[in-house]
């Protein structure tokens, strides 16, 4: 499989993945209580950050991406558990910014000598139809609203 075919199949797969992962928080969300669906939501956040840390303690990576990694995983970490216990605009946030430090730093950067190409741009995806989804399912939760019905 050629770099073409494998990006191709990386996108679609993201996209597939994040439509799962949004289906999987909704029905947890509506069917049992929403924090269990925004700690699905963060976890994966967490995990997906975690990973390019991960890949930074690879045989031959330079020490200094460690550091660099775990900068990301702190940044994107505050993001994911505002977003679990605050505002879920916080988890979008950081749903839709994590692609531009997978594509900029790791498909792009210096740090595709590492990172997996695979996982690099199926992030792109994955995270941007998750950003979506929290957007759309949480809009306007951060503002209060009368009960009509008092």
């Amino acid at each position: 499989m050629n770099e073409a075919e494998l990006v191709r199949r990386a996108l679609i797969e993201g996209a597939i993945g994040g439509a799962v992962l949004s289906l999987l928080a909704f029905l947890l969300s509506r069917f049992t209580k929403d924090i269990i669906g925004r700690t699905l939501l963060a976890t994966v956040f967490f995990a997906a950050a975690g990973a390019y840390f991960g890949f930074a303690f690879e045989e031959g990576v330079p020490r200094i991406w460690q550091l660099i990694e775990l900068l990301q995983v702190i940044a994107f970490g505050a993001m994911g558990l505002y977003g679990w216990r605050g505002s879920a605009k916080w988890l979008a946030l950081g749903y839709a910014l994590h692609p531009l430090w997978d594509f900029g730093l790791h498909y792009l950067g210096p740090g595709r000598s590492f990172a997996p190409l695979f996982y690099t741009v199926f992030c792109l995806t994955f995270d941007w139809v998750v950003a979506a989804y929290i957007l759309i399912y949480y809009r306007g939760a951060s503002h209060p609203t009368l009960n009509h019905g008092r």
